[in-house]
């Protein structure tokens, strides 16, 4: 027996052929350079640095629009990554920007991903080891024949005063702070986000561990206190390391300590 309301309409047949709105033409001739989504959170396996690294990441995709289309297709940007991008490198980050363009029959767009990248590492003395864990952003702007790739990482360090030091009779004040570089890559540039970070932690005072041992925590105080740095000095060996990375075009690095004896932060940045 059918006990449907005879006064309400019968549901649509999935398979049935609906309006496509946002392909109507828009009639206020105003081109639109970037359209899409932001937020979008998902799992991520970074394959960038030998072994494969799980991580959550948050994604920002978006095309530009003509003047003439009222609007894009959202839904397929959630699919894209839902369906293929749950893996990820520098080397495959240029072959999911072209499936976008495609999928949304795209002249230009933009991908942005941010991460946390676990790393493991090894206490300087004990050798235990431990994960730590550094902030990445990965970018492609562009149309399908010329799209630009930026890096960003920031590395927390220890830098240790050397006014303090100068002038005082016995310790001297340490803080943590972030070294941060953003790096433009040429075309097919081959980067490790792994030698990248180590490159930036070898211009601090000392680099951070997640876990260490009496005997090496002796160590990174002695070693802080062997290499004094201002702000100034981290970011000016941070800009001469990077400057000489094969694949690097342009670069910028920012250096914060996160002062210990005031309540405000030291800063300074080099745009090479």
């Amino acid at each position: 027996m059918n006990s449907r309301d005879p006064n309400v309409a019968p549901p649509a047949r999935i398979d049935a052929p609906m309006p496509d709105v946002q392909g109507d033409v828009d009639h206020r001739r105003q081109p639109i350079q970037r359209v899409g989504v932001r937020g979008l959170r998902l799992p991520l396996l970074w394959n960038g640095e030998g072994d494969p690294t799980p991580t959550v990441a948050t994604w920002g995709l978006f095309v530009a629009l003509p003047a003439e289309q009222k609007g894009t297709h959202m839904s397929r940007l959630v699919a894209l990554l839902g369906s293929d991008a749950r893996e990820l490198s520098l080397a495959t980050l240029p072959s999911l920007h072209g499936r976008m363009l495609e999928l949304l029959q795209a002249e230009r767009g933009r991908i942005e991903v941010r991460f946390a990248l676990f790393l493991p590492k090894a206490a300087p003395v004990s050798g235990v080891t431990s994960l730590m864990d550094y902030e990445v952003e990965l970018v492609i702007d562009g149309d399908r024949e010329s799209a630009a790739v930026t890096a960003r990482v920031v590395v927390p360090l220890t830098s240790l005063c050397p006014c303090s030091k100068s002038i005082s009779d016995y310790g001297a004040h340490n803080q943590r702070s972030h070294l941060s570089v953003e790096v433009q890559l040429a075309a097919g540039a081959a980067l490790s986000l792994r030698e990248l970070i180590g490159c930036m932690e070898a211009q601090a005072s000392c680099e951070l561990f997640g876990l260490l041992k009496r005997v090496d925590e002796k160590y990174v105080t002695e070693r802080a206190y062997d290499n004094p740095k201002f702000v100034e000095d981290l970011v000016r060996d941070a800009a001469a390391a990077v400057g000489g990375v094969p694949g690097v075009l342009a670069f910028v690095v920012e250096g914060e300590n996160f002062e210990s004896i005031h309540n405000h932060s030291a800063y300074a940045r080099i745009e090479g």
